[in-house]
């Protein structure tokens, strides 16, 4: 009786599989080629055209190769997908006993997409999901009610790029994207990831919908992001002669109401660069940021952003607007005082050099600055105030040829420097420069630096008769003006005692390898 049934089960389990071999060859599933193109065209709003389709019974599904939908024509005559397969899950009952298709999973592999914005901020994927009233499945928003337990995306690739194009496509690759109970009527979740030029990673999980039925790209969603190792000049989103680099992490949540995008989050960035003669930091920069963004007007406001080096930080806010050459910026930014000890390690970023083998230790930086202009082109301004630091390893007094009749010491001693910064791609200008050296005494001037790092100052110093190194200075220049004045300029008052004299000085070279030297020959005219 056992060895019965043995058999009896055999020939069942035999029988099923003779079913599931033979089914396909009585199902001529190409025959559903037109229905499906015609499903997924009126959904999507694209023309769909689907190679030669076959039925697979144990996956329960067609499967087309050679896959292709069509672009909005408003932007190119290439198409917006195209795919190497496309598994298309059905019903097997309804398909088998009635001939209809009912699709239940849409699964592309290794598809190639299109992604295009057009000047006015829109792309050609926002007419995705908008039908023609004539075709519209659902006559009450025109949108159609296509609904998929469970969509997928294979080991894709991205590129997008822009018309006019200013720049090379920025390429995603190996991308995935699962959606589960997908409709163009309701929420539903995704989670997206992919790889990034330069072996970045972004990944991207949260909410979608329902489709806004005028624009796909102004669809809510609700969204957790997180990029690691994006290298933005990599990426071709900062062009390699800009003297831009870094690289970054960033995590932060994202939301859109299809109007506003607002984000707010984390930003690590590493081997920052922010000028030609500039350096990358040895440490990660950490940027605290929200940010809100208008979809249609394509500007955005930067509500708080925090840029922390251990425990110094500067705050920016403003605005940005985004124009097909570049993000245009308008902020400000106040730097309260910051320890130097900790700002020290972001000067070389923004090319500030200090002479070969000095440093700065101990005291404040504050500074108050607007950035205006193109995002790699910017314009800075405004005053900048060191107070009660030392510029250790350099001794200016014995530095200043021309009158290095003495030494102030193995470093020098700041207790105020400021000065009104004029920062452009060109050059930076320093003006209004006031700085007290107690060691020495003070100094007024102006000032430049060129791109290449060249330095053009001049400088009135007073030494101070409060110490005696400048005590003795000026008493040594007033002997040494009479003497030669007198014969130059008989009728002039000579100086008495160590009475204080503004001596002209001339600074050139470059801030790693300053020439300072004083123009004597200025003060006995």
């Amino acid at each position: 009786m056992k060895m019965r049934w043995i058999k009896i089960a055999g020939g069942a389990i035999a029988l099923i599989l003779l079913i599931a071999i033979a089914v396909p060859l009585f199902i001529h599933a190409d025959a559903f080629r037109p229905v499906v193109e015609n499903r997924l065209s009126s959904a999507l709003g694209r023309k769909v055209t689907l190679g030669k389709l076959s039925f697979s019974l144990f996956s329960g599904s067609l499967d087309a190769h050679d896959i292709s939908i069509a672009d909005d024509p408003n932007y190119s005559g290439t198409p917006f997908i195209q795919a190497k397969t496309l598994a298309i899950g059905v019903e097997v009952g309804p398909l088998l006993f009635h001939r209809q298709v009912h699709i239940t999973r849409l699964t592309i592999d290794s598809p190639s997409i299109h992604l295009i914005q057009a000047a006015n901020g829109l792309w050609n994927f926002s007419s995705i999901g908008v039908a023609s009233p004539s075709k519209s499945a659902t006559k009450s928003t025109g949108i159609p009610d296509l609904t998929v337990a469970e969509l997928n995306i294979k080991n894709g690739s991205a590129a997008v790029s822009a018309i006019p194009a200013v720049r090379q496509p920025f390429v995603y690759s190996n991308i995935d994207l699962t959606v589960k109970n997908f409709s163009f009527l309701a929420s539903f979740p995704f989670e997206l990831s992919a790889t990034l030029p330069a072996d970045g990673t972004l990944s991207l999980k949260g909410n979608a919908g329902p489709f806004a039925q005028k624009n796909a790209a102004a669809t809510p969603f609700k969204a957790k992001l997180s990029l690691k190792r994006l290298n933005p000049v990599a990426a071709g989103l900062i062009e390699q002669d800009k003297g831009i680099s870094m690289v970054l992490g960033v995590d932060s949540d994202i939301a859109s109401d299809g109007v506003n995008v607002t984000s707010s989050g984390k930003i690590g960035a590493d081997k920052l660069q922010l000028a030609h003669t500039g350096k990358p930091t040895t440490q990660t920069v950490n940027i605290d940021y929200s940010v809100s963004e208008n979809l249609a007007r394509q500007d955005g406001k930067i509500a708080s952003l925090s840029v922390n080096a251990g425990s110094a930080a500067a705050y920016a806010y403003g605005t940005y607007q985004f124009t097909p050459q570049a993000v245009i910026l308008n902020l400000h930014l106040k730097a309260p005082n910051m320890p130097i000890d900790q700002l020290q390690q972001l000067l070389p970023a923004f090319g500030v050099e200090l002479p070969s083998g000095s440093q700065l230790r101990g005291g404040t930086l504050s500074a108050d600055l607007s950035i205006t202009g193109p995002a790699t082109a910017t314009t800075i301004r405004g005053p900048v105030d060191v107070e009660n630091t030392t510029l250790a390893g350099f001794d200016l007094g014995s530095k200043i040829q021309g009158l290095n009749l003495f030494k102030s010491g193995s470093g020098t001693q700041i207790q105020s420097l400021k000065a009104t910064v004029n920062s452009a791609p060109q050059i930076t200008l320093f003006n209004d420069i006031y700085g007290n050296l107690p060691q020495l005494g003070t100094a007024t001037g102006t000032g430049s630096v060129t791109p290449a790092g060249a330095l053009d100052f001049k400088m009135i110093a007073t030494l101070s008769n409060n110490n005696a190194v400048g005590s003795a200075a000026n008493q040594a220049m007033n002997q040494v003006s009479n003497y030669i004045g007198g014969f130059l300029h008989p009728n002039r008052p000579k100086a008495t005692g160590n009475t204080a004299r503004g001596i002209p000085i001339n600074i050139t070279g470059t801030a790693s390898n300053p020439k300072i030297r004083a123009n004597v020959v200025a003060m006995l005219k």
